[in-house]
C-alpha cells in the first residue's frame, strides 16, 4: 500500500483538529435538542397544575364571595387558561421538534464538513507545495546543479523569505565550489610552473657558458648559428623566469605601498617613446599593505600587454584611484589602451595560465597579474571590445590580507 505523502497527512491532521471540535459541539446540541429541553419545559406539571386549579375555581365559586373575590377568581382562571394554552403548545412544539433539529443538525455538520475540508485543503497546499519546493531545491544543491526560475507556487511571506535565503545560499556555495576548483587547478599549474622552470634552469647554466666559448672561439662562418643560439637561449632563460614567477606566490612580511608612485614609476619605465602615455594619480590616496615587487611586475605585465597592443603608435592611459570593494575602501589601478580590443570568446579566457593570443607569448604574464593580485586580497577585471581597445583594472582593499 502506498504511503500517505506529506500533504494528505498534513490535510488529515488539519482536517481531524477542525472537525473534532464541531463534531463533539454538534452532538451535544443535537443531545441537548432531543432529551433535555423536554425534561426542562415539561408540560405535564403544566396540565396537572391546571386541573387542580380548575377544581379549586369550581369549589370556589360554589360559595358566596365578594364582589372583589369574584373578580380575583376570574382573573386568576383567565391566566391559568392561558398557561395551560401555552404548556400545550409547548408540549407540540417538544415533540415534533427533535426530527427538523435532527435534521437541521446533519445539514450543519455536512455544510461544516466541506467548509472544513475546503479550509483544509487550502492550508495543506498552501504548506505542502512551498515545502515540496524547497525540498526539492536541496536535491539541486546536492548535485550542484542551478536552482529553478521563479516558480507560481504561492504561500505564506515567509516562504519566500525562505526562497531568497536559500538563493543566497546556493549562489554562496557555487561560489566556494568555483572558488575551490580554480584555488586547485592554480594549485597544480605552480607546482608544473615550478617544475617546468626547475627542469629548464638546469641545463640553461652549462648552455650559457657553452655560448659565451662559441662567441669567443667560433670561426666567422659560424658567428650567425652561434647568435641564434644565444638568442634563444635567452627566450628560454625568459620563459624559466616565467615560470618560476608563475610558480610562487609573493612571501615575507607586507609594507606600506603607495599605488600611485608605483604606477607611475612602472608606467613611464615600460612605455616606450613613440606610444603616448597618461598618467592620472588621485591625491592623497591611502597606501595598501602588499609586495612592492610583485605588484609592479603585474603591473609591468600589464603595460607590456597594452604596449603591444598600440603596435608602437596609440595611446595608454593609467589611472590610480579610490574604489570600493566588498563594502571596504580600496584603490584601482587601471590600465587603458588604445589598441585593437579583445573578442568577447576570447576576453573571458586571457586570464588563465598559458593561453596566448600573440606570437611567442608564455601565456602567462595575465595570470603572473592575477595570481599576484589576488594574493593581496584583491580582484581584477577586463573590458575589451574590438576596434575599441582594451581596459584592465586591478582592485586593492586598503585593509588587505594575503590568501
Amino acid at each position: 500500500m502506498k504511503p500517505i505523502g506529506f500533504r494528505g497527512r498534513l490535510f488529515l491532521i488539519l482536517l481531524f483538529f477542525a472537525l473534532l471540535p464541531s463534531l463533539v459541539m454538534t452532538v451535544a446540541w443535537a443531545a441537548t435538542n432531543w432529551w433535555a429541553l423536554p425534561l426542562v419545559g415539561s408540560t405535564a406539571a403544566w396540565e396537572a397544575a391546571a386541573v387542580t386549579g380548575e377544581r379549586a375555581l369550581r369549589g370556589a365559586k360554589s360559595r358566596r364571595l365578594s364582589q372583589a373575590d369574584s373578580a380575583a377568581i376570574a382573573a386568576h382562571e383567565q391566566v391559568l387558561s392561558s398557561s395551560l394554552e401555552q404548556a400545550r403548545r409547548a408540549r407540540f412544539v417538544f415533540q415534533r421538534a427533535p426530527a427538523p433539529a435532527a435534521i437541521a443538525l446533519v445539514v450543519a455538520f455536512a455544510v461544516l464538513l466541506v467548509v472544513t475540508s475546503r479550509v483544509a485543503g487550502h492550508l495543506s497546499r498552501s504548506l505542502s507545495r512551498p515545502l515540496q519546493e524547497i525540498v526539492g531545491w536541496t536535491e539541486h544543491i546536492v548535485r550542484a546543479e542551478p536552482l529553478p526560475g521563479e516558480s507560481d507556487v504561492r504561500g505564506a511571506p515567509e516562504f519566500g523569505v525562505l526562497r531568497a535565503r536559500m538563493r543566497a545560499m546556493a549562489d554562496a556555495l557555487e561560489e566556494g565550489r568555483r572558488a575551490e576548483i580554480e584555488a586547485g587547478r592554480a594549485a597544480a599549474f605552480r607546482e608544473t610552473a615550478r617544475q617546468v622552470a626547475h627542469e629548464l634552469k638546469n641545463p640553461l647554466t652549462p648552455i650559457k657558458f657553452a655560448v659565451e666559448r662559441l662567441r669567443r672561439d667560433a670561426p666567422p662562418a659560424l658567428r650567425e648559428s652561434v647568435e641564434v643560439l644565444a638568442i634563444e637561449s635567452a627566450r628560454l632563460e625568459e620563459l624559466a623566469r616565467s615560470f618560476a614567477q608563475f610558480g610562487r606566490l609573493p612571501e615575507g612580511p607586507l609594507a606600506p605601498v603607495d599605488l600611485g608612485e608605483l604606477a607611475n614609476y612602472t608606467a613611464r619605465s615600460s612605455v616606450p617613446a613613440g606610444v603616448a602615455l597618461d598618467v592620472h594619480v588621485e591625491p592623497a590616496l591611502p597606501l595598501i599593505p602588499g609586495h612592492h615587487d610583485a605588484i609592479a611586475r603585474a603591473l609591468s605585465n600589464v603595460i607590456l600587454n597594452a604596449v603591444e597592443a598600440c603596435k608602437g603608435d596609440g595611446a595608454i592611459e593609467v589611472r590610480v584611484a579610490r574604489h570600493a570593494f566588498k563594502g571596504r575602501p580600496g584603490v584601482a589601478l587601471t590600465v587603458q589602451d588604445s589598441g585593437g580590443g579583445i573578442p568577447a570568446d576570447k576576453l573571458a579566457h586571457i586570464w588563465e595560465p598559458y593561453v596566448t593570443y600573440k606570437a611567442g607569448g608564455t601565456g602567462l604574464g595575465l595570470a603572473i597579474a592575477r595570481q599576484t593580485v589576488r594574493a593581496h586580497g584583491g580582484e581584477v577585471t577586463a573590458e575589451s571590445a574590438p576596434g575599441r581597445g582594451t581596459t584592465i583594472r586591478f582592485i586593492f582593499p586598503v585593509a588587505s590580507t594575503t590568501t
